[in-house]
């Protein structure tokens, strides 16, 4: 028996303009709220226990102080990586650099909280 990732939960200044991001990057729907203002966001129609984590969007005020120790890639579906890319710019995501050399074939990028991803070159089939 192995384990699955289910969820990642990031912390936010601002849980609804991360959910709002992330679900515009991801193709995801909100599945819900909870009390304390955390915001599960993920694939529409499957929610929790699909084939992809969901996001848990979690309100916190503590300051983030350097590098994430954990970040996420992401992969273009339906077109190629610049496209992407400029997809990716006109949602508020913004280039970051982290030491990068500029001969990698992935761009760093940070959402509107500044947590740093990566948008990888090779492009995957939908689910």
């Amino acid at each position: 028996m192995a384990c699955r990732i289910s969820e990642l939960v990031i912390d936010a200044a601002d849980p609804d303009r991360l959910a709002v991001f992330w679900s515009k990057v991801l193709g995801y729907v909100e599945l819900g709220r909870e009390d304390d203002g955390s915001i599960e966001i993920g694939p529409p129609g499957v929610g929790f226990g699909g084939p992809q984590p969901t996001l848990i969007l979690s309100p916190s005020s503590n300051p983030r102080t350097g590098k994430l120790p954990l970040h996420i890639d992401v992969s273009p579906t339906d077109r190629d990586q610049d496209a992407e890319l400029e997809r990716l710019l006109s949602l508020g995501a913004r280039p970051v650099d982290v030491g990068q050399t500029g001969a990698e074939n992935w761009y760093v990028l940070a959402d509107p909280e500044g947590n740093e991803f990566c948008l990888l070159h090779t492009r995957l089939r939908p689910l």
